[in-house]
Formats: structure tokens, sequence, C-alpha cells
């Protein structure tokens, strides 16, 4: 289906309302992306085209002759990549995001990533300005935003930041095949040093036991859980699963290695 909205957040929510799931259910495909501002103020409006997840392929069905092609050099990979469910978690909904194509040179297009952030900064209702783009690391843009009004482009329970890091996840990795790394007046700081304090209990779990799984997660945190397991467990299995009701955690253990 098509759905058009002043924002993402309000087009990815009208997509799960009439489809009946979670916005982590949706397959999403951006159509238009809102211009000159942010929240209420884009001078145009969000189009998409969601499906729910599993649905794609029934409801575009007359289109699959003309994707054999690409669907098969896919699967030539799938063994070496992650699940779908996984691959979702891993590029959606939280940053610092990690390119999902061939990056540009970070040095030569950093001018034009911070020229286009400003910009949209200074469109926006909010009281805030950027702090300093710069690249993180050789595959990532380091973006921060600070201002009288940050704990609203945070949002409560960080919706507005996870929907803003999405917005610009998908213009620079689209447009220059870089990842971002998102910080709003220390937000992305304070909530990895949460995770951080409660994982020392699941490591030392791990470390007892072989395996472990965290409670359910949301937003930044499950994103933020699953790159520090997998950096200090590079030897097992660590995943996001989902249970029920849509909660998502993260699993860590020897049985299902993530090559087999």
């Amino acid at each position: 289906m098509r759905v058009e909205a002043d924002t993402l957040q309000e087009a990815f929510s009208k997509a799960a309302s009439q489809l009946s799931c979670s916005v982590t259910q949706l397959d999403i495909k951006i159509i238009q992306h809102p211009r000159s501002g942010l929240f209420g103020m884009f001078k145009k409006t969000a189009i998409i085209e969601a499906s729910r997840e599993g649905q794609s392929k029934a409801s575009n069905g007359k289109h699959e002759k003309n994707k054999k092609h690409h669907r098969s050099n896919r699967h030539k990979d799938a063994k070496n990549t992650p699940s779908k469910t996984e691959h979702k978690e891993e590029n959606s909904n939280t940053t610092p995001y990690k390119k999902t194509r061939e990056c540009a040179n970070i040095d030569e297009v950093l001018p034009e990533i911070k020229a286009g952030v400003n910009e949209l900064v200074e469109s926006s209702c909010f009281s805030i300005h950027v702090v300093r783009v710069e690249a993180y690391d050789e595959q990532t843009v380091l973006i921060e935003i600070d201002g009288e009004d940050a704990a609203l482009l945070i949002g409560k329970e960080g919706y507005r930041y996870k929907a803003f890091s999405y917005l610009l996840y998908n213009w620079i990795n689209m447009k220059y095949g870089l990842g971002i790394r998102l910080e709003i007046a220390q937000f992305l700081h304070n909530q990895e040093e949460m995770i951080e304090n409660y994982l020392i209990s699941i490591i030392e779990r791990i470390q007892n036991q072989g395996r472990a799984q965290t409670k359910p997660l949301d937003g930044v945190l499950i994103k933020i859980a699953l790159e520090k397991l997998r950096a200090r467990f590079p030897e097992k299995y660590v995943g996001i699963k989902t249970g029920r009701e849509g909660r998502k955690f993260v699993v860590v253990n020897d049985f299902n290695r993530k090559n087999s």
C-alpha cells in the first residue's frame, strides 16, 4: 500500500495501523522524503510504500518476473548474510548505523553533508544547532546536535531521536553509502553507558554458562546491546530475536553460528 503523511514517522504509524501490525514488522520503501524541516515543518510530505513483513511477495506478484534475476543473485550470498529479520533490525531504527553499499570518500563528501544537516536543522521548528559533523571512522559520519529544544527533538523514550536518525541515515546512506552516528545532547552516550552497566551481568552469565539473553529492549538500546555483545563475543552467535507481542531481545549462544 502507498501511504502519505507529514513525516516518515507518521507514515510508518499510519501504515502499521492499516496493516494491523507494529512498525518493526513492516517492509518499507520510501518514495519521497519530507523536505526542508522536520516533524511537521516539511514543505513536501513523506510518501512510502509499505507491506506487512512476509506479504511483500504476494502483494507484488505481478513484478516477480522482472525481479527474478535480482533475487537469484541475492540468494547466492544467503549463507554469508544475516537473516531477513536481523538485517532489518541492524539497518532500520537506531544509531550508530553501518553502511549497506560501497561508500564514498568520507573526507570529500563531509562538507556537502555538513551543509545539508545545517540546512535541515535551521529549517526546523526547534531551537537547536549543529555542534559538529565529522568522520567517526572511514565509513561513519558523526553528527552532533544540541540546543534548548534538544530534549524535544529526542522525544519521549527517544521516539523522535529514532525517527530523525532514520531520516538522516536514509539520506546519507542512499547518496553516499555511509553510516551515521547521531548524538543529541549526550542521549546516545547516556544510552550506551546504561547498556554497558546492564550488560555486565549478561556477560558474566555468558562466560559462566556459555549463553544468555537480554531483557526485551526497544529503539536504540537493542542496537547498542547487539554491537557491544558482538564485539565482546566474536566467536559466538549474537542475534536479535522477537518474542511475544513483538518485543525484541538479544541472544548469545554457541548453537547457531552466524555462518551456519
